[in-house]
Formats: C-alpha cells, sequence, structure tokens
C-alpha cells in the first residue's frame, strides 16, 4: 500500500475530538525531551472518548540516514507485550483448552518439577515467585521457546508461589509457552490470530522479518544525553518474544487499548471477550508498597475514583509506555527507538491536557530513624536468582555487604546510598502477600531474605 495512501487513512482515522484539545503543548514538550534525553524519536498515539484522536511521529526513526518518525512506523514494544501474550493465554482458557489455575505441567511436559508446578494465573501475575532475566539475542525460530523454558531449572524459583508479587520475564515465556501447546501452534501464530486480527492491527508482528517489510524505526542505544547509535544487528531472541517482543505502532497499539476500554468492542463489533478485558483488568495481586496491583500483563489501579492500567516497556533499542483511564475512554502510547526509554513526561503532558490531571507531585525525601523492627527485619541476606543483598549493622548504621549505606526514607522504605558506579537504589520491605515473609522489593523484584 503506497506511503501517502497509508498516511491519508491514518489522518481520517484522526476523530473531531481532536479538535477539542490543543496538542501545541505536547507537541512542544515532546521535541524538547527528545533533545534533553538524546532519543532520536518516538510516536505518540492518543485516545479521547474512545476513539483515535491525535498520531504523531517526533525526531528520527534512524539516526544515520536521519529519516524522520512517522505515526505508523513499527516500534518494538518491550514489556507491553505483556499484555497480549496474557490476552492469548485468557482466550485460549475461555474456549476450554487451557487452565489458569492448574500446574503448567499438566498441559507442558518436560518442565523442572518446582517450575511445573506454578499456574498460569500466578504466571500471568508474576506471583510464581520466579526470578527475572531479559536475555536480548539468541535463536530466532519457533521451536526457541520450547526449548528454553524446558531448559529452566529450580534454581529460578526464590520464593513459594503465591508469597509474593516479582516482576518475571521468564514467567511470561512459561506463559507463552503454554498457550502455544494448548493452541496446538506457534506462538507467534496464536497472539496474531486470537488478538492482532481480531483487532484489526494488520501490520503488528513478533516477527522480526515481517516487521521489516513494514516502516520501521530501527533501533538504537546509548545514555541520557549523548548521541544515539543504531543497534546493528537488531536485537532478537525469539525464546523471550512472549515477554517484550512484540512490534506495533502507536495507532495500532491504540486499537487494542481502545477493545480494551470498551469491553472487548471496537469499530461496533465484539473483537475481543468481554470475559477477556475482565480477567486482564482484574487486581488480581497487589504489588508492594504503592497502593496499586496487577492485572494479567497490566498494572491496575485506582486514583481519584478512576481506574487506571498501564505499563512500561523496554527491550534493546526500544521503550514503551501505555497509559489507559477506561472511565473516561483515555489512553496514550509513547513508543520510543533507544534502549529502555519512554519520555513519561509526554504521556504525563497527554494526561494533563486531556483529563486535567497534573503530573503526580515528587514525593520529598525523608530521613528517617530506622526502628528496632526495621533493622531485625532489615538485616541478612535476601536472594532472587543469581542477584542477592546482604544487609548489616556497623557503628549503628545498615550498610551493605558491597558498601552503601541504608536510610529510612519513609514506611517501610529505605534506600541504598551510592556505590561505585551503582547510583543510590531504593527498596521496599514488606511481609508478602500474606504476611508471613520478609521481602526487599526494588524495581518491581523481589528478594527473599534467607538469613
Amino acid at each position: 500500500m503506497p506511503r501517502a495512501f497509508v498516511s491519508l487513512l491514518l489522518a481520517l482515522c484522526i476523530t473531531a475530538a481532536r479538535a477539542a484539545v490543543d496538542f501545541t503543548a505536547l507537541e512542544t514538550l515532546a521535541r524538547a525531551e527528545l533533545a534533553r534525553t538524546g532519543v532520536p524519536g518516538c510516536a505518540v498515539a492518543i485516545v479521547i472518548d474512545g476513539q483515535l484522536a491525535y498520531a504523531q511521529g517526533f525526531g528520527l526513526a534512524n539516526a544515520d540516514t536521519r529519516e524522520p518518525v512517522r505515526a505508523e512506523m513499527l516500534f518494538r514494544l518491550g514489556s507491553t507485550t505483556k499484555m497480549f501474550t496474557a490476552a492469548t493465554a485468557v482466550s485460549l482458557a475461555l474456549d476450554g483448552k487451557l487452565k489458569l489455575d492448574a500446574p503448567i505441567g499438566h498441559i507442558v511436559s518436560g518442565l523442572a518439577p518446582k517450575i511445573a508446578r506454578v499456574t498460569p494465573h500466578q504466571l500471568l501475575s508474576h506471583s510464581a515467585g520466579l526470578a527475572d532475566d531479559a536475555p536480548m539475542e539468541g535463536p530466532h525460530d519457533d521451536s526457541a521457546l520450547a526449548a528454553r523454558c524446558r531448559a529452566l531449572t529450580d534454581k529460578l524459583v526464590f520464593a513459594e508461589p503465591g508469597k509474593i508479587y516479582s516482576y518475571s520475564n521468564p514467567g511470561f515465556w512459561l506463559a507463552g509457552l503454554a498457550a502455544e501447546v494448548a493452541g496446538g501452534k506457534p506462538y507467534a501464530d496464536l497472539v496474531a490470530e486470537r488478538v492482532l486480527a481480531p483487532c484489526d492491527m494488520t501490520r503488528s508482528t513478533l516477527r522480526p522479518t515481517m516487521a521489516m517489510t513494514w516502516p520501521l524505526a530501527v533501533g538504537h542505544e546509548g545514555t541520557a544525553g549523548q548521541p544515539a547509535r543504531v543497534i546493528r544487528p537488531l536485537a532478537d531472541n525469539a525464546s523471550t518474544w512472549p515477554a517484550g517482543q512484540l512490534f506495533a505502532s502507536a495507532p495500532e497499539f491504540a486499537r487494542f487499548a481502545i477493545a480494551l476500554m470498551n469491553g472487548g468492542k471496537l469499530d461496533g463489533r465484539q473483537a475481543l471477550p468481554a470475559a477477556l478485558v475482565t480477567r486482564l483488568t482484574n487486581p488480581h495481586v497487589a504489588t508492594a508498597g504503592e497502593g496499586g496491583h496487577y492485572g494479567y500483563g497490566l498494572a491496575v489501579r485506582e486514583e481519584s475514583g478512576r481506574r487506571w492500567w498501564s505499563h512500561t516497556g523496554a527491550r534493546a533499542g526500544y521503550g514503551s509506555i501505555v497509559r489507559m483511564c477506561p472511565d473516561r475512554g483515555f489512553a496514550v502510547i509513547v513508543l520510543c527507538n533507544r534502549t529502555g526509554d519512554h519520555l513519561p513526561r509526554v504521556a504525563e503532558k497527554a494526561v494533563e491536557l486531556v483529563l486535567g490531571v497534573p503530573p503526580p507531585p515528587r514525593p520529598a525525601a525523608q530521613k528517617l530513624t530506622p526502628t528496632a523492627d526495621d533493622r531485625r527485619r532489615l538485616v541478612g541476606t535476601f536472594t532472587n536468582g543469581s542477584a542477592s543483598v546482604v544487609i548489616r549493622e556497623r557503628d549503628g548504621q545498615l550498610v551493605g555487604a558491597q558498601g552503601g549505606v541504608f536510610t529510612k526514607t519513609g514506611e517501610n522504605r529505605f534506600t541504598r546510598s551510592a556505590v561505585g558506579n551503582t547510583p543510590a537504589t531504593e527498596f521496599l520491605l514488606t511481609a508478602g502477600l500474606d504476611g508471613t515473609g520478609t521481602f526487599l522489593v526494588r524495581g518491581g523484584r523481589a528478594l527473599r531474605k534467607v538469613e
């Protein structure tokens, strides 16, 4: 299809809702954020009253060729892929092909014993007690997913299933494999058949060799404020696709968001089962210290009487963010083409312009005195797979075995000072979902106290 025709179709899809909002401030901010951060480019889509109201590209799709970003270009999403994996698994469950509360070993053979006993529900809600990993490079064929999952050992299990929310990419590899076995087709084909096609996401794909046939924003790497470099070759690992490898454009991603916010309906038809939307967006598991929950493949919270569904994503060369307010039919999607970047201030500006909700205040730093109970719970060794944190008490201070002083900054909140090239790190101290354990949580990943 000619590029000009595609651009015309996209323009025709932008509804009259755009006229009610002046996006000049957002566009100014987007360009300023690209300049400030050094991210080459981004694409933004905004949904108002359940309709696509804005879609625009900013900056460069390729820092070498200087090709500009266009709204219809594909970006790799990173972890926002997880909601598509979850939707695929739930659709199979609704068809009776997969049981969300039965051990995964009942449907997938050859798994390590402890891994085989976790359920799809626990995998999709990050409550399976699995460590995290995110290898960017690997094999490219469909058989890679099963091979990697069956090679996982019980060392991946760091906590009893159901005890703690802890973000785990391997959990979604396993959920994707369960869907593949239950559906009798390669994972990528199932996602296309059960989610992408019903939402008319005709260009979205998990396969890089398909994505490269459409207009594509290439991935870049680099540090904040520095010139970005094109990643060559394109990073890919088919064994990890279910956790974060989908390619989509901002407007096509918006179609999925519209369907979710409208009980599965899109363009006047039932694109996805209403029960699927309910399963994905139920607050299944509490996330430590944040007042929010995780559904299946997306975060769920309520603020000022409004529901919010959201997720961020990061993969080699790319980053993304999606925020949905179903009570207002609003969504904002920002896709970027540098590793881990998603320009949250741009998403916040969209929320402010459309809903009148200003960015959340940044909490003021505090320095509190740890209690005797804090010290008792904190001193010891905490582990998650190969990651560990060791805390000791020395000269009246809580210190890390590798350095750094732990300062109390809020209720069950602690910050370890910078150590070498590692910046200051925030931790939450929690007793877990049932109140019987002791865990440290950093960046959504929990570490269990083992001594």
